[in-house]
């Protein structure tokens, strides 16, 4: 997974979707004729976008000659974990990609500085409010995205079977997992990763609750949460490649299915872009659910780093990055995930751009979603040890009941 859902108050904005200057602080790049450069730490272009990344860098320096965009691209396993240690040295970027989950507590630090965007009538309400303290922006949203069941079309031909729809449970997934499934030829019937993020999600899809009312507690050691835990782990090594396999290592999903090797895979829609040399057709569906139907909601953002000295021109490029006519051209062009304007018309094009031809299961699937667990502290660790946890499991290092046991007693040492 590559990004983290949104608020509440974000999806009411979604959900319509469905029916339809420069800060205070100091710095260069106001006008002058200074040349200054800053620095961009992110990793929503790693995997298939860096070139349209560029395409917005090179257009925002054109229009703004006396300002120089230093990108620096991390593959998202390694971003969460480089950003901290540079906030804690003091060597953070002017400007840095975050995730919904972490805002919260970036925002109480101290280490994002308040944003003075110029037009934020550009950006969908909701969206743009989802990264807000007592009414000021820290952070502006770069998209925002959804999950969805990938499949490649050719392997269900062959095996004779119907094409998932929106309306499918992990039963159905199972069912054309076993049947998709051919080892000898190298072929799997699919990949979920094996993570804190799909675990949250597939909780939901089953009725359950990750945190209790308290928000410093979980309350996922529960009847629904050993069956969601084990629907994600069980399939490793009988209709899901194993670790040994190389799952859970970074595109290992996405490079088994351009190759023909793969019949489903639960991704982003920032999976689009990459996908358009794969010689097999393919489409998308409605991640399947259990009791719920409970899709991943995922949004990104961008934030200026406090202790910059060049506040000024950094939040110019925040606000081109995050709502500029090129950007929105050139997400919607490369189906790079849906940019966070609020123009229905024009997000409405993004139905007719080809592949996949089930656009619209994009917007079905915020009909119900999954938002993630966020706690006011240790929610990095909270994420780690889900993930370290269920990673046991799937390697049969321990049980799942014993694996969610433990994760239990770590978590709420972290985050009580």
């Amino acid at each position: 997974m590559r990004h983290t859902a949104l608020s509440a108050a974000a999806l009411t904005g979604a959900a319509i979707l469905v029916l339809a200057g420069c800060s205070a602080g100091e710095g260069g790049g106001s006008g002058g004729d200074e040349k200054v450069t800053i620095t961009y730490s992110n990793f929503i272009s790693n995997g298939g976008n860096e070139e349209n990344l560029q395409k917005i860098v090179a257009a925002f320096e054109e229009e703004n000659p006396d300002i120089t965009v230093d990108v620096t691209t991390l593959p998202y396993g390694d971003y969460g974990t480089a950003l901290q240690t540079d906030l804690a040295a003091g060597t953070a970027a002017d400007v840095f990609d975050l995730e919904y989950a972490q805002y919260a507590q970036f925002q109480s630090s101290g280490v994002l500085a308040p944003l003075e965007l110029s037009d934020p009538a550009v950006y969908r309400p909701s969206v743009l409010e989802a990264y807000q303290t007592d009414g000021v922006n820290y952070a502006a949203p770069t998209s925002f995205s959804t999950v969805v069941l990938y499949y490649n079309k050719r392997l269900f031909d062959e095996a004779g079977l119907d094409y998932p729809t929106d309306d499918w449970r992990w039963s159905d997934v199972q069912d054309a997992g076993e049947a998709l499934t051919d080892t000898a030829a190298g072929v799997w019937g699919v990949h979920q990763p094996v993570s804190f993020y799909e675990f949250y999600k597939v909780l939901a899809q089953n009725g359950g609750e990750f945190l209790d009312d308290s928000g410093t507690k979980v309350a996922f050691n529960s009847p629904e949460g050993l069956e969601a835990a084990s629907w994600l782990v069980d399939k490793s090594g009988t209709i899901m490649p194993t670790i040994e396999d190389g799952q859970g290592t970074p595109d290992f999903d996405t490079n088994l299915f351009k190759d023909g090797k793969l019949g489903m895979m639960y991704s982003g829609i920032w999976v689009f872009g990459a996908l358009a040399d794969m010689a097999d057709e393919w489409d998308i569906a409605v991640d399947p659910w259990n009791t719920d139907q409970a899709s991943a909601l995922f949004s990104n953002a961008v934030g200026v780093n406090a202790d910059s000295d060049k506040i000024a021109a950094a939040t110019k490029w925040v606000e081109f990055l995050t709502s500029s006519d090129v950007m929105v051209q050139t997400r919607l062009d490369a189906g790079w995930e849906l940019p966070p304007i609020a123009d229905d018309a024009e997000l409405g094009a993004y139905l007719d751009k080809g592949d996949p031809a089930n656009r619209q299961a994009v917007f079905d699937s915020l009909d119900g979603v999954a938002l993630p667990p966020v706690v006011e502290k240790g929610q990095q660790e909270m994420q780690d040890i889900m993930t370290e946890e269920l990673v046991e499991a799937q390697a049969g290092r321990k049980t799942v009941e014993q694996a969610l046991t433990d994760a239990e007693s770590r978590i709420n040492a972290a985050i009580g």
